[in-house]
């Protein structure tokens, strides 16, 4: 489970910038947090809002880019121990609007839980290289850490856990260490992480390519919960098949009992993104993946949308802690019925080009309180009053157009 995650330096990022995913003490949807003993309570959703260019996506990117530096060498070697679901490499880019962050590093920190410790690793890159790492963990329900490795430029060295193993520490300036580790030894500690980061799934359904990838197996109880679960939403489909012959892909309709067939690239574009996101999802859930997706509301129903976000915040059907980090346009789903406040961020570009991001629950009203849980959250956003430049409210206020 993803905890925390913080970055400098990244694109529209110039400042430090961190995400949190664990949960505040609040009221409402007490039961949809992860709960786990000795450790604190976990949101299973994050959503961020904000205008075009505000640094939603790149908030994302930032995430994607760190997983995709520890997992692209691993894979590109055959070395992964998990199948990689669907990860996209990001490109590491400085800040770009002032003359020194180009020539700065950006750097990564990142706290995530596995079933028995929770994790601190940092990076610093500059120009594909690696400046400094670091790996540490704790036992869930202890306060002290232990020091994994760290790395300096090309100096590592290793902690009391690792340090008599006999470990290789001339790595490649390019090769994050852990990555290394990964490949060459078989290490529970450096294995436990290794996993982590290959679980996660990194997906962007504002590129139409991402329609056209669909996972879909041979197991026939997956394909009743898929079929189970369309239905939900209202889409009437019986049965879909692959045909190998003419690389088709096909659902079926059943009418007054006989069956009709359609090829996937003639079904509306909503069923075409719901196809190629469920299953996806599903995983995810069955096996508590943390789940990436850039616009996931792009071509979906605000009741399609709305059903996907309860499936991760249903604890019956998230029975093993899967996460789900969204950006989104939709100002439907932007309410008090569906997030709890530390659940919604917005993200704004401020006077000097800078991204910034802020939870909701962060924000406070003019009497300094915080915006209350009965609140309705979509119209304060576009009346401007959660600062996140609310450029539809912008648009209709009408301006001086002469």
């Amino acid at each position: 489970m993803l905890c925390q995650f913080s970055f400098k330096n990244f694109k529209s990022y110039k400042n430090e910038t961190v995400f949190d995913f664990q949960a505040a003490a609040l009221p409402e949807f007490k039961e949809s947090v992860i709960k786990r003993e000795m450790c604190s309570d976990i949101l299973p959703v994050g959503v961020i809002y904000g205008p075009n260019g505000g640094g939603k996506s790149n908030l994302l990117q930032a995430l994607s880019c760190l997983i995709s530096t520890v997992v692209r060498p691993i894979h590109d070697l055959e070395k992964n121990r998990i199948p990689i679901i669907m990860q996209q490499k990001v490109s590491c880019a400085p800040f770009s609007f002032d003359k020194v962050s180009p020539t700065e590093p950006t750097a990564f920190e990142i706290f995530f839980r596995t079933k028995g410790y929770e994790y601190r690793y940092c990076i610093e890159l500059f120009k594909d290289e690696i400046k400094s790492e670091s790996l540490a963990r704790k036992k869930i329900g202890a306060k002290k850490p232990a020091y994994i490795y760290g790395r300096e430029e090309g100096n590592i060295t290793l902690g009391a856990s690792i340090a008599s193993l006999g470990l290789n520490t001339d790595v490649n300036i390019k090769m994050p260490y852990l990555s290394f580790l990964a490949i060459n030894y078989s290490i529970p500690i450096i294995t436990d992480v290794q996993e982590w980061f290959e679980t996660c799934i990194i997906r962007n359904y504002a590129n139409p390519k991402a329609e056209q990838q669909i996972m879909l197996g041979e197991d026939e109880n997956f394909k009743k919960i898929i079929l189970k679960l369309l239905n939900d939403m209202g889409i009437d489909v019986t049965d879909y098949r692959y045909d190998k012959e003419n690389q088709q892909f096909y659902l079926q309709r059943t009418l007054q009992g006989a069956k009709y067939e359609l090829a996937f690239v003639e079904e509306s574009d909503g069923t075409k993104k719901l196809f190629a996101a469920l299953p996806v999802l599903l995983l995810a859930l069955q096996e508590g993946r943390l789940t990436i997706i850039d616009e996931l509301d792009a071509k979906l129903h605000p009741k399609l949308l709305r059903y996907v976000i309860n499936l991760f915040k249903n604890q019956k059907v998230n029975k093993n802690g899967a996460q789900l980090l969204f950006t989104s346009h939709d100002m439907t789903t932007m309410k008090n019925t569906v997030f709890r406040r530390d659940e919604i961020w917005f993200a704004a570009i401020n006077e000097n080009h800078e991204s910034e991001i802020y939870s909701l629950y962060e924000i406070r009203r003019e009497d300094n309180e915080r915006v209350n849980n009965t609140a309705s959250y979509s119209k304060q956003y576009l009346e401007g009053r959660y600062g996140a430049d609310p450029y539809l409210q912008n648009m209709m206020s009408g301006g001086d157009w002469k």
